[in-house]
C-alpha cells in the first residue's frame, strides 16, 4: 500500500497556494531544486501530474485540485493533534497587525496552521500600514505586530524582503515613460519613501499616478498598464512582470521585515505565535 509523507504533502500545498515553484520554496524554507524533485517524486508516487506548466503560469490539474483536498485534511489534522497532544489547554486571545503586502502573502500559511495546532487560542489581525501599526503597539492595542521597520521599532528581524517594481507585461515599456507614472501607498510608506528615493538619485522624473493605503488599489492600477509599483516582491501575483534596469528603472534596497511586540504580548498564545512566525518567516 502507498503511503504519502507529510513533509511532501506540506511542500505541495506550499507550491499550490504560492502559485510558483519559488515562492513555494521560500515559503518552506528550501531551494527550488528541492522543491522540484519532492513534486516529481510525489507525482510518480501517485502516477499522476499534479501541475499542469506553462511559459508564464503554474497551475493545478484535476488529479491535483483532488490531492490538494486532502492534503489540506492531513495536514490540518496533523497540526491538530500536535496541539492536543503538547499544548492541550492553551487558550486565550492575540490581537496581530501586519501590512496589506505581508498579509496577502507571508503570513495567512503561518496562521492557519497554528490555528490548527491552537484551536483554543483566537486571532484577531489588523491590517494596517506599518507606520499606522506603531502606536497600536505602543498604547497595547496589538500584541504583535509583523512589519517593515520603521524608526520607532525595535522588532526581533525577521527578514529582508527584496522590493521590485511591479508592471504590466501589456505595457512593458512603461518603465521608460518620463515623468514616470508610479503607483504608491501613502505617505510614511517605507516603501513609498525608498522608491522616490531611488529615483531621484537617478535623476529619473517620476509623478504620483495613484495613491492609496490598500495593496489591491496598487494592483489594479498596475494590471491596467496606468503605472509601475514599488512592492515588496512577495506581495507581487505571478501574473504582473519584475521591471529593472533594462526597463530604465534603479534598484530598489530591500525591506526590513519585524516581528514587534508589545509591553502586553507576555502570554503563552503570544509566546507561541511569534515562535512560529519567527520559525517558518525567518530567512
Amino acid at each position: 500500500m502507498k503511503k504519502f509523507d507529510l513533509d511532501q504533502l506540506a511542500i505541495f500545498v506550499a507550491v499550490a497556494d504560492a502559485g510558483s515553484f519559488v515562492r513555494g520554496a521560500e515559503w518552506v524554507h528550501r531551494s527550488q531544486s528541492a522543491v522540484s524533485m519532492q513534486i516529481k517524486s510525489l507525482e510518480a508516487l501517485t502516477g499522476r501530474p499534479l501541475f499542469a506548466r506553462t511559459t508564464r503560469n503554474l497551475a493545478l490539474t484535476a488529479d491535483g485540485q483532488t490531492l490538494l483536498g486532502y492534503a489540506r485534511r492531513l495536514l490540518q489534522l496533523r497540526d491538530q493533534a500536535w496541539g492536543a497532544v503538547v499544548h492541550p489547554q492553551l487558550t486565550g486571545r492575540v490581537a496581530i497587525g501586519v501590512p496589506d503586502d505581508y498579509a496577502a502573502t507571508l503570513l495567512p500559511p503561518v496562521l492557519r496552521r497554528f490555528s490548527a495546532s491552537y484551536p483554543g487560542v483566537d486571532i484577531e489581525v489588523v491590517g494596517l500600514p506599518s507606520y499606522a501599526l506603531l502606536p497600536l503597539l505602543r498604547n497595547n492595542r496589538l500584541d504583535l505586530a509583523c512589519m517593515t521597520r520603521i524608526d520607532g521599532v525595535s522588532g526581533e528581524f525577521v527578514r529582508n524582503e527584496p522590493m521590485i517594481w511591479a508592471g504590466s507585461a501589456q505595457n512593458r515599456q512603461i518603465g521608460h515613460e518620463r515623468p514616470l507614472p508610479i503607483a504608491v501607498f501613502g505617505a510614511g510608506s517605507t516603501s513609498r519613501t525608498q522608491a522616490i528615493r531611488a529615483l531621484q538619485e537617478a535623476g529619473i522624473a517620476y509623478r504620483m499616478s495613484y495613491e492609496s493605503p490598500s495593496l489591491m488599489g496598487l494592483l489594479s492600477m498596475v494590471d491596467a498598464g496606468l503605472a509601475v509599483a514599488p512592492l515588496a516582491r512577495c506581495a507581487v501575483p505571478e501574473r504582473l512582470i519584475h521591471l529593472g534596469t533594462g526597463e530604465g528603472l534603479p534598484a530598489l534596497p530591500a525591506l526590513e521585515v519585524v516581528l514587534a511586540r508589545s509591553a502586553r504580548s507576555t502570554r503563552p498564545p503570544c509566546d507561541f505565535l511569534a515562535e512560529q512566525i519567527l520559525l517558518e518567516l525567518r530567512l
